[in-house]
């Protein structure tokens, strides 16, 4: 098998990014850092209160710190080298550069599909089977789970990768975006990219459109219970666990769907790179926030953790 560098006469990669207008670059890096360092705190703060709180160690906390690491590790994979560019104007890549930003990026992508997945499982047992909720959302059965998620997307961003990287990158080096994505890349490749289309269609189309069809049958489910509850405090109980997630979901698959399930022939790169931004930034960034803010167990455990650090504070300096 020939290997990627025989394949290729490109060694690096330009990167347009998001503008060419001086006057934008420093407002850009300023909005990006923020940004970055509210997905940074965020995220890795979620994980450190659920493993710091013990109320928190249930399934639903357990797949929502997986979610909070998975959100993470997709906007570094992207924004570190945005706000690098925008802030020094060095916009190269190199070629094995470029494929590690997009293997990561997939990855984690289609991890955080599959755990928003699990994340539904877990609701429709906790609403719709509840007395049996500790049986079926076992420790290992969790754990079996969040595991699946890496794997597939690990699976999912090889095939890709190999894919991708196998084809002939000799017409331009100017990626017509602000990272390594499917679709500008394909435009550069001078190799024949419709079985490769294809192959990515569909497998783009499984790696989303199963764990929606995980996630809708429970919501399915879930309504229907919730719609059989007589009393009106007992269906709000019920909704107000699955609101947070609902949310996500919302967000998550509104934006993928639309990137991402559309032949390539109806892309706009302008397009494709306001949409990018959003779920490539602004999505990890989101997350942590929808769940804290809509989430009266969060409130409360970082109620606990303020107080409890500001007694450890007390005691030092009484």
């Amino acid at each position: 098998m020939t290997s990627m560098e025989n394949r290729s006469e490109v060694n690096e990669f330009i990167l347009i990014g998001l503008t060419d207008i001086p006057e934008l670059q420093v407002p850009f890096f300023i909005m990006f850092t923020l940004i970055y360092l509210i997905t940074l705190v965020g995220n890795l703060g979620m994980v450190a209160l659920i493993s710091w709180d013990s109320h928190l160690h249930t399934p639903m906390y357990f797949f929502l710190s997986n979610l909070s690491l998975v959100d993470f590790g997709y906007s570094s994979a992207v924004t570190p080298k945005v706000m690098a560019g925008l802030l020094t104007g060095d916009k190269v890549i190199s070629y094995n550069g470029c494929a590690a930003q997009f293997f990561f990026f997939a990855t984690f992508v289609t991890a955080e599909s599959f755990l928003l997945a699990s994340m539904a499982y877990d609701r429709h047992a906790a609403v719709c089977k509840p007395l049996h909720y500790t049986t079926t959302m076992t420790p290992r059965l969790c754990a079996h789970l969040s595991t699946g998620a890496y794997i597939c997307g690990f699976l999912a961003s090889s095939i890709v990768i190999g894919n991708m990287f196998s084809l002939s990158f000799c017409r331009s080096n100017v990626v017509h975006h602000f990272f390594c994505d499917i679709a500008p890349l394909l435009v550069l490749s001078c190799s024949d990219t419709h079985i490769i289309e294809l192959v990515f269609f569909i497998l783009g189309s499984f790696t989303a459109l199963f764990p929606f069809l995980v996630i809708f049958t429970s919501y399915l489910f879930i309504f229907i219970t919730i719609v059989k509850i007589h009393s009106a405090e007992g269906r709000q109980k019920a909704f107000s666990t699955c609101a947070s997630h609902l949310t996500a979901v919302s967000i998550f698959y509104g934006t993928i769907i639309f990137m991402y399930l559309q032949p390539s022939s109806s892309h706009s790169m302008d397009t494709d790179k306001m949409v990018s931004v959003f779920y490539t930034m602004v999505i990890p960034m989101l997350n942590p926030l929808v769940y804290s803010l809509r989430n009266q167990e969060v409130k409360n455990a970082f109620r606990r953790a303020v107080r409890g650090r500001q007694f450890q504070m007390e005691r030092i300096f009484p």
